[in-house]
């Protein structure tokens, strides 16, 4: 038997980026957020992330459970528009400042912290 790892690594997730709250001319519904996945750029390749789960992580200052790193989990929910953008819904809403970091989106749908396959 050989030791140490044979082949590539593979990455089991693929990242993305907080666009915002759905929202109306004058409401925003913080409910549910919209996702822009990395080289997702059409309606029929959303298809697949429907129903994947998603995990915003962020640093805290405090640290809790031996980490500083805490986790927000989400759903794909649906498409928004024809441009590869995601809706998804989160166990809390994520907070306005996670607007401008980015998120990790696990490839499986029931393990990992990230946005999955």
């Amino acid at each position: 038997m050989v030791k140490g790892r044979q082949g590539e690594r593979v990455r089991l997730y693929v990242r993305g980026s907080i666009l915002g709250y759905k929202r109306s001319k004058s409401n925003q519904y913080p409910s549910t957020s919209l996702i822009q996945i990395e080289n997702v750029n059409s309606k029929e390749e959303v298809a697949w992330y429907c129903g994947k789960r998603m995990a915003y992580i962020y640093k805290a200052k405090v640290k809790k459970n031996g980490s500083h790193y805490r986790c927000i989990w989400g759903k794909v929910t649906r498409p928004h528009g024809n441009s590869g953008i995601v809706r998804a819904k989160f166990k809390s809403n994520l907070p306005p400042r996670s607007m401008v970091i980015f998120l990790d989106s696990e490839l499986v749908p029931f393990f990992g912290i990230f946005c999955g396959f």
